[in-house]
């Protein structure tokens, strides 16, 4: 028999990348791993099978300089690529050993290939059940089951996986051998970093031999426990039923604090330890991960950046024609002007405009202008305005200022201590406490959002614009959120007062980066008492995605679809807590609507149906950015997918533990919600 070890490995690891070229002592992992195993007396030959992808061709290179055969395959289709090889090198047994394996032990191997061989079976392994160490899986088949394998198997995670379809119930002859103790929890593979650190401290211990066997290794984690502790976390074949997109996310936290950009877009924040978290592409309402499930966004979409719904044909046709022309050039662009002339005419109050790529950035500008404006520098301010310093600065007198209007608990590390007693959160419709702020504070900005938790009352803005008159302050209405949600425009223009400074961001450009600050000549003329500069609030994309995304919006009167789906969206949670008597509590614009289980369970509650509507097909919490891609019949299912949620939500409030239905950790609690 022409016995093959066919070792899979690939530089493009999704959790580790370049893991098995990493070097340990200064010799790449699989380097170290085909010097182990090539000490086995059973294997006829040892071949490295990897992918066509060009990020492979240094392995390749070094497993050829090496001496030893390399082979390039599918990517993502292992199974074939295992096949193509063994085919070629005319392969009686294939011994399968993975590349992230570099402890693998050559008298283990052929242990395994003797009993393979004493049985007589089509396939043979010491991993079911696993009994041996995690790193030391081996598994022995026939050409003949690997071919009808290849053949047969249709399923992605059969062909990813190459042997799930080998070890079906009654498709092949199987055995497999046990350990006499279950060894099973103890993790000498590399997944993690957390991993291949553990992996170097063994060979360094072990050096300058490379020829330890694993009882060797087992001695050592009895005699040294705390060398092996750090990746103890981490579960056995994690990665096999794990996402493409929790990989990366695992990655991300290892390369980027926090994870990404946004704290809103976090895992944690939807459902931790199962959220794909990273899409491949977006259409219309709809989200692929990058594994090519597709799901329909009930969810946030895109954090409400686009109310046309993602990749609107007419926006990118005309962001497209942009980048054929030039995004950028010594000169400015003329979209610039155009879109200060479209947002001044929407807003009959204001006089100029000055734009920039985010919605912090935008905040930033207002107050520096209206401080300039003012000659003063404390504001007030009620709502949630961004993460830089002027805001932050709230919480270095009371580090609980802001937990009405951000997170709970935020402290302001990094915050400058001379900005103390520059801002003063007040709450909404709450008009007293803004006006004691007044008469205590010698305040020249007044900045909130125009609706907060509840509508106004008791004509709280009139009586806010009241008193910015006549105490000559600067009132700032932060629109980056509610802008043309109920009207094209700001939600201003619903209750009738103008402010002085009005801010615009998530909805303008429908998906691409674009926020302009508008406001009346004689404070917006402040800004060149000042500097207010930045080299990509001039590139072409964002005025131009602005401009076309304006247009759209006014033909269709996207303000009032998305209002009216949202109104029904609404009572379609309504009609569900009726149904299985649950009290739950709306919150949100119509536009942007959620809702919240009166219960001390509530985070476990959302975080359920965050879990049962993604199996379903759906990104979808306790609330949703709606857009105008979510026609009825969208939203038909969306609620037939929900419903039996809720019934489960019924039992858990009746006794049943709701933790028990969790797979993972509950989700994060996120910003105060804007009503």
């Amino acid at each position: 028999m022409n016995i093959v070890a066919v070792v899979q490995a690939r530089v493009g690891s999704t959790r580790l990348p370049n893991k098995v070229m990493k070097p340990i002592g200064g010799t790449p992992m699989i380097e170290l791993l085909l010097t182990r195993l090539a000490r086995s007396k059973e294997v006829d030959k040892i071949i490295v099978a990897t992918s066509v992808d060009e990020r492979n061709l240094p392995l390749v290179e070094h497993v050829r300089n090496l001496g030893y055969t390399c082979e390039q395959g599918s990517e993502n289709d292992v199974l074939d690529r295992y096949f193509q090889v063994a085919k070629l090198h005319k392969t009686d047994v294939v011994v399968r050993i993975t590349g992230d394996c570099p402890l693998v032990d050559p008298e283990l191997v052929d242990e395994v290939i003797r009993r393979f061989k004493a049985t007589k079976v089509d396939y043979f392994s010491n991993t079911s059940p696993p009994t041996y160490p995690d790193g030391l899986d081996i598994e022995v088949f026939t050409f003949q089951a690997l071919e009808q394998a290849a053949k047969e198997s249709n399923k992605p995670f059969d062909r990813e996986h190459v042997t799930p379809y080998l070890r079906k119930p009654g498709q092949f002859k199987t055995a497999t051998m046990q350990h006499n103790r279950d060894l099973s929890a103890l993790r000498w593979t590399v997944d993690e970093p957390e991993d291949f650190a553990i992996i170097e401290k063994i060979f360094q211990y072990f050096h300058p031999r490379t020829d330890f066997a694993w009882t060797e290794v087992l001695a050592l984690q009895s005699e040294q426990p705390e060398l092996f502790r750090t990746n103890q976390h981490i579960s056995r074949n994690e990665g096999s039923t794990m996402g493409t997109g929790l990989k990366l996310w695992k990655r991300a936290k290892q390369v980027i604090p926090g994870g990404n950009m946004l704290l809103s877009k976090r895992a944690e924040m939807f459902l931790p330890d199962q959220w794909p978290a990273y899409f491949s592409k977006a259409k219309g309402c709809k989200v692929w991960d990058m594994d090519g499930k597709e799901y329909i966004d009930m969810s946030i979409m895109g954090i409400g950046t686009n109310i046309l719904g993602y990749g609107h044909p007419e926006v990118d046709d005309a962001v497209r024609s942009t980048i054929n022309v030039g995004n950028m050039s010594t000169f400015n662009c003329p979209e610039e002007v155009y879109l200060a002339e479209k947002l001044i005419e929407l807003h009959s109050w204001a006089d100029m405009a000055r734009f920039a790529r985010s919605g912090g950035e935008a905040n930033a500008i207002a107050i520096r202008i209206a401080r300039a404006a003012s000659g003063k520098d404390k504001v007030a301010i009620c709502g949630y305005h961004g993460w830089h310093d002027w805001y932050l600065s709230a919480n270095l007198g009371d580090d609980k200022s802001l937990d009405g209007h951000l997170l709970p608990g935020l402290e302001p590390n990094g915050v400058p201590r001379n900005l103390r007693g520059t801002v003063f959160p007040f709450h909404y419709n709450n008009f007293q406490e803004l006006e004691t702020l007044v008469n205590t504070h010698d305040i020249g900005v007044i900045k909130m959002e125009v609706v907060r938790n509840a509508g106004p009352e008791d004509n709280f803005l009139q009586k806010v614009r009241q008193l910015a008159t006549d105490r000559g302050i600067v009132l700032i209405f932060d629109e980056c959120t509610s802008g043309f949600r109920e009207t094209f425009g700001g939600l201003h223009k619903k209750y009738g007062v103008e402010p002085d400074m009005a801010l615009f961001g998530k909805a303008l450009g429908n998906g691409y980066a674009i926020t302009a600050t508008i406001g009346r000549r004689e404070i917006m003329e402040a800004a060149q008492t000042t500097f207010i500069s930045s080299t990509f609030w001039t590139e072409r994309i964002g005025p131009t995605a602005a401009l076309k995304t304006l247009e759209v919006m006014e033909r269709v009167k996207s303000w009032e679809n998305i209002t009216i789906t949202g109104l029904n969206i609404r009572q379609g949670w309504q009609k569900l807590a009726d149904k299985y008597n649950l009290k739950i509590e709306h919150w949100g614009l119509l536009a942007l609507t959620g809702f919240s289980f009166q219960s001390t369970d509530v985070l476990a509650y959302k975080t359920l149906i965050t879990q049962e509507m993604l199996a379903k097909g759906y990104l979808a919490g306790n609330s949703v950015y709606v857009c105008t891609e979510h026609c009825p019949d969208i939203v038909a299912g969306f609620f037939e997918a929900l419903d039996p949620i809720f019934g489960l939500i019924k039992e858990c409030e009746e006794g049943r533990d709701v933790m028990s239905l969790l797979k993972g950790p509950v989700c994060h609690g996120g910003f105060k919600r804007l009503n």
